[in-house]
């Protein structure tokens, strides 16, 4: 049985999480160091543990062990002084190991010492037959090991051991995964887990009320849970703050390893106020082990974590096909910003707006349009969503007012009194310098503020009722005009929409479409008509597509209508050939 200091000693060596790890490059490139310094065949950093030697890096040797018993590399471990053995046939020691039956003669090793003072095993080198070591090569192989352990401080303590769960980190995960895919002669199918413990919002709910200490805790306290379910010679790692990455064992199935899984995360929601963490959820990425490179590993297993979350899962595995949608996602938000600096990629389209009572044209919605030089031409309906979101609207935005200012400018010194209609967001409202900008576009091109109207969707004003209501009174205050979009689809409270100052509501398209033939639309859309009519608002239906439903509309007492029958979006030069064809709708002041 060792004895304390020995198991103190075992002990610091399991800490450092280096027993049965895969090969590393960073130790592999010591050990060829060390052999072509002594110009011999076999070179190993070789770790004593409890009744082996474990080679973590190894030239020469095909094996990844030997029997702890009478090897020289445990006396260096035990004694922590280097060790030479000239002709080890000739040692009383050593004469009858393992080592020299397997037709080994010579040995010198350097020992492996923590900081501490434990000894880890030996830097070694080995030949077939006996020969001299100078002090000078005895000094370099020292010199070779304080290399080792250099190395094995670096990733534990700087850098690849994260301080918090004392797990390993993200930087080790990936470097991990690299070099066990280069030991395999062929790919491998495995499957990678990440355990999401909670999201942002619930994190932040929780360390506002309960402090960052409750977050520590938690941290660390599913780390201990993983790193015991791991057991010997397995790995958990923490990868981001709350976020913990392993491998499923070898041969696993995903399906049958997904239920066990979700049981398992349960146990972790069900923990010591786990109550506050109910969103953990965990992502399965089956990859091929020497194939699929490691980013792409965990970055997959990220995506199905999230995508176990947006779901309401705990276990999802990686699709394909959801992965492609949120990459599609991804690439688009990366060309729009590289567009926004070459803009030559957009241009804006009008659609006319008729006014029912005289069929005649009295504005246009200006609407981007966006070619990629490689990706063609992009659906607004797929770009806008996601730029709205970002900061990225305020410089869209800014363009489009710009262009569309622009050709109003010229349509009215071509006394064309068109009101140009202009879509802004969410993050347009939230601007404090907004209104003056388009203050300041107005004068520049000498347009009427009330020759511009804004339009903006229910989502977008409820999204922060008060910073909307604040931004459009002072838009409303320039003497522009300002339409609801989009009404019906979103969550607007009629209470808030009698307090804003917008003067214009736009129907859906979705309810206008189909009204001719069903009764029960067309008595929706009537009742939405004399609603907001009521309400002192000017009605707009979008998506008029059949003379049937424009005449309908009009019966309703809807004022004015938009749709492919009127005309599809078409550019300023197409517009100016739609008015002059048919004389009987030229534009009117509007």
């Amino acid at each position: 049985m060792p004895g304390t200091t020995e198991a103190t000693r075992l002990e610091a060596l399991r800490q450092l999480d280096l027993l049965d790890t895969p090969p590393s490059e960073a130790f592999d490139r010591i050990t060829r160091m060390a052999a072509q310094l002594f110009r011999l065949p076999i070179a190993a950093v070789s770790l004593t543990d409890l009744d082996r030697q474990w080679f973590k890096s190894r030239i020469g040797v095909e094996h990844w062990s030997i029997p702890r018993e009478r090897a020289p590399c445990a006396e260096v471990a035990e004694t922590n002084a280097p060790l030479l053995i000239k002709d080890l046939h000739g040692d009383p020691c050593y004469r009858d190991s393992l080592l020299a039956r397997s037709g080994i003669r010579f040995y010198a090793g350097a020992p492996l010492v923590t900081r501490e003072g434990h000894g880890l095993g030996a830097m070694c080198v080995l030949g077939t037959e006996p020969r001299e070591a100078s002090a000078a090569e005895m000094q370099a192989l020292g010199d070779l090991a304080a290399m080792v352990m250099a190395q094995i401080e670096l990733q534990h303590a700087f850098g690849r051991i994260d301080p918090l769960s004392g797990l390993p980190n993200r930087l080790q995960f990936i470097e991990d995964l690299g070099d066990m895919g280069r030991d395999r002669p062929e790919p491998e199918p495995r499957l990678a887990v990440l355990v999401d413990l909670a999201s942002p919002e619930q994190i932040n709910q929780a360390v506002r009320v309960l402090g960052p200490d409750f977050l520590d805790a938690r941290v660390r306290d599913v780390a201990g849970r993983l790193r015991r379910a791991m057991g010997p010679g397995r790995k958990a790692y923490h990868v981001a703050a709350t976020q913990f990455a392993f491998l499923a064992q070898s041969g696993t199935e995903a399906t049958a390893y997904a239920a066990r899984l979700a049981e398992a995360l349960e146990g972790i929601r069900d923990g010591s106020d786990g109550r506050f963490l109910i969103g953990v959820s965990a992502g399965i990425a089956p990859f091929l082990l020497g194939k699929t490179e490691p980013q792409d590993v965990l970055r997959t297993a990220h995506s199905a974590a999230q995508d176990a979350r947006l779901g309401e899962q705990v276990v999802n595995i990686y699709c394909s096909t959801e992965d492609a949608a949120h990459r599609r996602r991804f690439t688009l938000l990366a060309a729009f910003a590289k567009a926004l600096e070459q803009p030559e990629q957009f241009r804006l389209v009008f659609q006319p707006r008729v006014e029912l009572a005289s069929r005649r044209c009295v504005g246009a919605e200006a609407l981007l349009r966006w070619r990629h030089p490689v990706l063609g031409e992009v659906s607004p309906g797929e770009f806008m969503p996601l730029v709205e979101q970002t900061a990225m609207a305020r410089a869209a935005t800014a363009w489009v007012l710009e262009q569309a200012m622009t050709q109003l400018a010229a349509w009215h010194r071509a006394g064309i009194g068109l009101r140009l209609s202009v879509n802004i967001s969410a993050t347009n409202l939230a601007e404090p310098d907004f209104a003056e900008r388009v203050s300041q576009g107005l004068l520049r091109h000498g347009l009427e503020a009330d020759a511009l109207e804004l339009e903006l969707t229910e989502s977008a004003v409820m999204a922060d009722a008060g910073q909307a209501l604040t931004a459009l009174e002072a838009l409303a205050g320039l003497g522009l005009g300002l339409a609801i979009d989009d009404f019906g689809t979103g969550y607007s409270s009629l209470a808030y929409l009698q307090r804003l100052p917008a003067k214009v509501v736009k129907i859906d398209r979705s309810f206008i479409q189909g009204m001719a033939e069903d009764a029960r639309r067309r008595s929706l859309v009537a009742a939405m008509i004399g609603m907001l009519r009521g309400l002192g608002y000017r009605v707009v239906a979008e998506g008029v597509e059949s003379a049937a439903v424009l005449d309908l509309l009009a019966e309703l007492g809807c004022e004015e209508a938009q749709g492919f029958l009127i005309g599809r979006p078409m550019s300023a030069e197409a517009l100016d050939e739609w008015l002059r064809a048919a004389p009987e709708r030229a534009a009117v002041p509007a």
